[in-house]
């Protein structure tokens, strides 16, 4: 597994800044290893619910799991209030960084992940394949004279 490591700045839309990371460094399957942050405004797609929730103030970003890749990423992110109280849901555009969001991500260099129909689900899920093998340049052969 080859890592990157990242640090995210404020005002930074945590999802966008992961999908442009994907996009520019081609990767098809990866995983957040880990996220630590924290977080102005939260934007999180709730358990069984059609639309985002939004929520304003300051959080601590408590875990960031999920797949990312070129052909889509599924994130889960969870956060805690100053209270200790904590929320989680599908990651969406409009998670506004706070202070920081220092990252560590592990591509899978030997898998290729994409989104396609599950036919129980109807949901575009995860399928996993081999990742194309990239053909290797052959050495010259030396000239005879």
């Amino acid at each position: 597994m080859r890592t990157y490591a990242l640090r995210l700045r404020p005002g930074d839309d945590l999802r966008q800044q992961l999908t442009a990371f994907t996009q520019q460094h081609r990767i098809k399957a990866a995983a957040i290893v880990t996220c630590v942050g924290s977080l102005t405004t939260t934007a999180l797609r709730l358990a069984n619910q059609e639309g985002p929730t939004v929520y304003q103030g300051h959080f601590e970003i408590v875990s960031l799991v999920g797949t990312l890749s070129v052909n889509g990423s599924h994130l889960h992110l969870s956060v805690s209030d100053s209270t200790g109280r904590t929320l989680g849901g599908h990651l969406l555009d409009g998670n506004r960084v706070y202070t920081t969001a220092e990252l560590v991500i592990g591509v899978l260099e030997e898998l290729e992940f994409r989104r396609e129909t599950d036919p129980v689900s109807t949901y575009q899920e995860l399928s996993i394949y081999p990742a194309p093998s990239t053909p290797k340049p052959r050495k010259a052969s030396p000239k005879k004279p």
